[in-house]
């Protein structure tokens, strides 16, 4: 039996109103102390709200797919709900989340991918990964220009092709047709000072979309050969629908998602939670959540703004997006969840500026876990909490657990 059927068996209703669970997910939440950084983003930010909620709590660590791997945002999002990333069911490609997120139709059969706006230099290497962050209605601009250009090839060799604006320099790829893959290699070689990746087929079977993506890429390129900033673009995570169960299904919860970005909103939704509008600020979704407490018995709440300082090595941009949640806090709290569990679905550390292997600290509260004795939410505090260092896709059980929804296991 696995660890998600275990949980499915043990798992029972409670009356309407009681029970309820909140997961505040601050991406990228976890960093590291080097001889540049004595303190991370956490430890040196000023939480009144998150400290006091510590010592009534109990801490300890993530490590969201297994120690030494460096997670993705998909993979550590299920694993916060519950999935083993490490097993083939949950191993989604970003470019399907992505679409799921922006509400695009993805049917049985259809491969979408993720993609980048980015920058390069006269010689064709890349600059920028992400264009600068463009704004979003830059890249609605230019996707208006690519869907132009591409509208006389439609359909590309019998395959429907949708290009969509996501957020800032974003963009979703989306082919409907017979005889797709998602056998195809990222054209995203993840770092600068070097060309784009061809594209290319990782499977035989790879070999018509890889065909058929080819002759979308060569027409995005001449459409931005004369932008300043946005002169090319990079595609990741080649992927179509998942085979998931639903979370109102395995658990017996009416589960609503809380977040502005189109990833999270895809990974919560093909986990079958319900997506709810709620701008991109904390404050915003709490005040989404609250208007909606009535409706859900599970609440994910997404911050993305910790991830993006990391990622552009920004520290004292991390410690505001921290104490932009902390601040928001007291009106999720006055709602009276039965559990809060605040943590990250991987770390972003700020030297690395990028996605980190380390663990996530994590706070825990419930009227049915111990109080720990911690003083304050950080990295350090976590590493000495009670809850010791688990695998992320354990901590549902534990949020089930503290919510009373669990029965026993066994005579």
């Amino acid at each position: 039996m696995s660890h998600l059927e275990l949980l499915s068996r043990l798992a029972q209703p409670l009356p309407e109103g009681e029970g309820k669970i909140v997961l505040l997910v601050l991406d990228g939440l976890g960093d590291i102390r080097t001889a540049t950084q004595p303190l991370t983003p956490l430890e040196h930010a000023s939480l009144p709200h998150l400290d006091a909620l510590a010592r009534r709590s109990t801490l300890g660590r993530l490590v969201p797919v297994a120690p030494g791997v460096t997670p993705g945002s998909g993979p550590g999002h299920l694993a916060l709900f519950g999935h083993d990333p490490t097993q083939p069911a949950a191993d989604v490609g970003r470019g399907v989340l992505e679409a799921l997120g922006e509400g695009l139709p993805v049917g049985p059969g259809d491969v979408a991918a993720r993609g980048n706006f980015a920058t390069a230099d006269a010689a064709g290497n890349l600059t920028d990964r992400r264009a600068g962050r463009i704004p979003t209605e830059e890249s609605r601009r230019l996707c208006a220009a690519i869907r132009e250009a591409l509208a006389p090839e439609q359909p590309v060799d019998g395959v429907e092709v949708t290009v969509e604006a996501g957020e800032g320099h974003r963009f979703v790829l989306l082919l409907h047709g017979d005889g797709l893959s998602p056998d195809v290699d990222d054209t995203d070689p993840q770092r600068l000072g070097v060309p784009p990746l061809p594209v290319v087929a990782r499977a035989t079977r790879g070999e018509r979309t890889a065909a058929v993506v080819r002759r979308v890429m060569a027409t995005i390129e001449r459409v931005l050969a004369a932008e300043p900033r946005a002169n090319r673009a990079l595609l990741r995570g080649f992927s179509q629908l998942p085979h998931l169960p639903r979370m109102s299904d395995l658990y017996h919860l009416r589960c609503g998602a809380f977040a502005g970005y189109p990833l999270y909103r895809g990974a919560a939704a093909a986990c079958g939670m319900e997506v709810v509008p709620s701008g991109k600020r904390p404050a915003e979704a709490m005040a989404a959540v609250e208007a909606r407490w009535q409706r859900f018995d599970y609440f994910f709440i997404h911050a993305k703004q910790t991830d993006a300082a990391g990622e552009d090595g920004d520290f004292a941009g991390k410690v505001r997006a921290i104490e932009e949640v902390d601040a928001a806090l007291p009106a999720l709290l006055a709602l009276r969840p039965a559990v809060v569990a605040v943590t990250g679905d991987h770390s972003t550390p700020v030297p690395l500026k990028s996605h980190g292997w380390h663990p996530v600290p994590l706070l825990l509260h419930s009227d049915r876990c111990s109080i720990d004795g911690s003083e304050e939410f950080s990295e350090r505090a976590a590493a000495r909490g009670e809850l010791g260092t688990i695998l992320a896709y354990q901590l549902m059980g534990l949020l089930l657990a503290n919510a009373g929804r669990l029965s026993k296991y066994g005579a």
